[in-house]
């Protein structure tokens, strides 16, 4: 007897701990329940927002935190964002964010700066992508766990290494960027030419035709069509928030927000806090991409650009 117990106790402490699920509605928790079930991992428990933020509190090791969410919930929203972006950022326990396309700008308000693994409108395989992502780091803290021994720990760092490799191979089929060696090219500091509004609309235009004779996905270059969209929007002076730069980048969201994030991490981009809603970021170019951009535009001449 003695030793079946010792077993059993050895056995649960090698399997890694459960998952803490979060979300606005039943079918909403069932629809992470359904994810996190299929990537072979264990649940700890499914809750709404409020007593999901009260169980994080108390929750002593937990694999990965799920939040899963239809709808804006305003406060009650803003609040478990916050707890579990503190979570993610000081490196107790992974996070996972999934939502739908409304709920862009206030995810990304909260979200937009954080390791917290945002999914938008995602497909099951955009949804076991950031689970995998997310898990490869969820046990290299030793705050995740105070009970694993040192046998134990090296189990854990390998399941997170083969989560690694999963994660990558998964990242690359989602089509999300790996890194942008070279934001642009360092130009002297002579004079900026000037760009019309109209043709960089046209350059847009011509790419958006694209999609009447072609599949979209043949032409998918996130990068250089929200560079357009924000240059467009920085000539006529209008400001771009997050879920309409994801509109811009003829991709899925999820897809997107990878690439704002690449983008903003190589200098291109700029998050700005939207003052009179704080519930909304814009997105705008850097003015060394402000520069390179006009510039590339006044050599390029009249040449066909798409």
């Amino acid at each position: 007897m003695d030793t079946i117990t010792a077993e059993a106790f050895s056995n649960s402490y090698s399997t890694p701990a459960p998952i803490l699920i979060a979300g606005d509605s039943a079918a909403a928790r069932q629809r992470a329940q359904r994810t996190i079930e299929a990537s072979g991992m264990r649940i700890g428990a499914s809750l709404g927002l409020d007593d999901a933020l009260g169980r994080i509190a108390l929750q002593a090791s937990a694999s990965a935190i799920w939040v899963e969410l239809d709808e804006d919930q305003g406060e009650r929203m803003d609040r478990l964002l916050d707890r579990v972006r503190s979570e993610a950022e000081e490196g107790r326990c992974p996070v996972v964010v999934a939502g739908s396309g409304a709920l862009i700008d206030p995810l990304m308000s909260r979200l937009g700066e954080s390791p917290v693994e945002l999914v938008i409108d995602g497909s099951e395989m955009d949804r076991s992508a950031a689970l995998a992502i997310a898990l490869s780091g969820a046990h290299r803290s030793d705050r995740l766990s105070d009970v694993a021994s040192d046998q134990n720990n090296a189990r854990l760092r390998q399941l997170s290494d083969e989560v690694s490799r999963i994660a990558s191979t998964l990242a690359r089929l989602s089509t999300g960027p790996s890194a942008v060696p070279r934001s642009f090219v360092p130009q002297n500091d002579a004079e900026v030419p000037p760009v019309s509004a109209e043709t960089v609309r046209s350059v847009i235009r011509a790419r958006r035709l694209r999609s009447r004779y072609f599949a979209d996905d043949l032409f998918a270059d996130p990068a250089w069509d929200m560079l357009l969209d924000l240059l467009q929007a920085e000539i006529a002076q209008l400001r771009v928030p997050v879920s309409s730069l994801c509109i811009a980048a003829a991709v899925p969201a999820t897809t997107a927000l990878r690439w704002l994030k690449t983008m903003t991490d190589n200098g291109l981009f700029v998050r700005r806090a939207d003052p009179h809603d704080g519930r909304r970021v814009f997105v705008e170019l850097s003015p060394q991409a402000s520069a390179a951009m006009r510039r590339y535009f006044a050599e390029v001449g009249n040449a066909a650009v798409v």
